[in-house]
């Protein structure tokens, strides 16, 4: 099953093409009914994709990772979400025993030690979360936009994940920051305030700062890091 799905990116691509982002959701959820699923972390540019998915009632999971460590804002935001749509979002957490191994053994800041131990608590608080969350899936989608990191600059809109083995699109992948703005003002979407407050890229909130003018949208994840190294391993290829 595999292969097939892998061959079945050239077709899909094509027929992508031109198509809004509602009407290619509505493609890919016909044609992958049940097999589809949307990751969010509620950053802005996911909520653009959930409006489109719950005001379009499209026939497509959503769910998100609570690491356990993200802002009173994020949650706040996944609240008014819930509210605004009636709709679920599915929460996946880190199996227990791992996460309270690796906090016993290393300490719950050990992450600003090495890039060794932050990528095991990614690993731990999102990546196994991720694959249990994407088991049994064909199709992930993600809010990924080019800006938001060099690693992403030459993404293809639809994608093999091998690491999943699942087609990952990326409906967002070429809109700027004000035209996401711009259709959160239009649409009256709830969005993370710390967003208003020079947070771009939000995540948990020990390894998530504002970015200071001028900065690079990254500068503010993991900023005690080399920038080679800025993935959680959410979105990398092994």
């Amino acid at each position: 099953m595999t292969n097939t799905l892998k061959d079945s990116i050239p077709a899909l691509s094509q027929q992508l093409k031109e198509q809004s982002i509602a009407d290619g959701l509505a493609l890919l959820a016909k044609e992958f009914a049940t097999k589809l699923t949307f990751s969010t972390s509620f950053s802005i540019e996911d909520q653009v994709v959930t409006h489109e998915i719950l005001s379009h009632q499209l026939d497509i999971k959503i769910f998100t990772l609570d690491t356990g460590r993200i802002f009173p804002e994020t949650y706040s935001t996944w609240n008014s979400t819930q509210e605004k749509y009636k709709a679920p979002i599915t929460a996946y957490y880190p199996n227990q025993i791992a996460l309270q191994n690796f906090t016993s053994t290393k300490g719950p800041n050990s992450f600003y030690e090495s890039v060794e131990n932050r990528k095991e608590c990614c690993y731990i608080r999102k990546v196994e979360p991720l694959q249990r969350a994407l088991a049994g899936n064909e199709i992930w989608v993600t809010g990924l936009r080019a800006e938001h990191s060099p690693t992403r600059q030459d993404l293809e809109i639809i994608e093999w994940d091998d690491t999943n083995k699942v087609i990952k699109y990326h409906p967002l992948l070429h809109w700027t920051t004000e035209q996401v703005r711009a259709y959160i003002q239009q649409h009256q979407v709830p969005y993370n305030p710390l967003h208003d407050k020079g947070f771009i890229s939000i995540g948990c909130a020990p390894c998530t700062r504002a970015i200071q003018p001028g900065e690079d949208f990254r500068a503010g994840r993991w900023w005690w890091e080399d920038s080679s190294k800025k993935e959680c391993g959410l979105h990398s290829q092994h």
